[in-house]
């Protein structure tokens, strides 16, 4: 399926949003949650996949695994019905920054983390990439399965914080905390290795693994992952506060009335 070619603005600096022009019959597909706004003239329309598998096995077969790593079954597609230029807007759900990804000058698939797809060009394959090493499988946590977008449009993922690009040549080698990749092209080789030693596994305050990945190609990585931040949010919710750990969080519960 040949992609629809669209144009695109963004807004904001550390909670940004993607607008996007539509052509007349233009369209662009999103993840559901991520629609901020649209101008007259645009239809939305909830599909099954991605709307680029035709027949009923390959639909049921994609949502099957989107449904096994947790991904919505359904996207939503918007079309500009009307004969002039429409616009639509997509916001990130957190705080970072919109990448966007001209597919068709990086190879024409791009790898990259679960749930940071945000909305494509129309024709955008977007489907499941498993890991296919037993070391990667079983300890790669959040880099276990990942997202693949595949075809010749552009493509919009969203990053945690600020992202930092890196271009790998042959023989390169980046050692990366695996819930910091965005994302990387299909010829970057991925793998996950062991960090070693007693002290650095029990004390180290990382994970235990870290994501190899090894050039030629491109990698964009973030410096706040959801993930991370998820966790702090929590530790805090528990009662934790700017003193944890010491005596003077204790006192400052005490007083607090915690």
């Amino acid at each position: 399926m040949n992609n629809h070619e669209i144009d695109y603005k963004l807004f904001g600096e550390e909670m940004q949003c993607v607008e996007v022009e539509l052509d007349p019959q233009e369209a662009v597909v999103a993840e559901p949650g991520s629609f901020m706004m649209m101008t007259d003239g645009v239809q939305m329309e909830t599909l099954f996949g991605d709307g680029n598998q035709k027949g009923l096995m390959d639909k049921l077969f994609s949502a099957g695994k989107r449904l096994l790593t947790g991904e919505n079954l359904f996207m939503t597609v918007y079309t500009n019905n009307s004969s002039q230029k429409r616009q639509v807007t997509f916001a990130a759900p957190y705080a970072g920054k919109i990448i966007p990804m001209n597919l068709a000058q990086l190879g024409n698939k791009i790898i990259c983390q679960k749930d940071s797809f945000l909305c494509a060009a129309k024709g955008v394959a977007v489907g499941i990439e498993f890991q296919k090493k037993l070391g990667t499988g079983l300890f790669g946590g959040e880099g276990f399965i990942m997202q693949k977008l595949e075809g010749d449009g552009m493509a919009f993922v969203h990053s945690g914080g600020h992202v930092i690009e890196k271009e790998l040549q042959a023989g390169d080698m980046l050692k990366v905390d695996t819930g910091c990749i965005v994302a990387f092209t299909s010829t970057v080789n991925y793998d996950i290795q062991f960090v070693g030693g007693i002290k650095n596994t029990l004390f180290g305050g990382e994970g235990v693994f870290y994501a190899v990945l090894r050039g030629p190609g491109k990698v964009w990585i973030q410096t706040l992952p959801i993930s991370r931040l998820a966790g702090r949010i929590l530790s805090y919710g528990r009662g934790g506060r700017k003193e944890e750990g010491s005596i003077l969080g204790g006192l400052g519960n005490l007083i607090d009335g915690d």
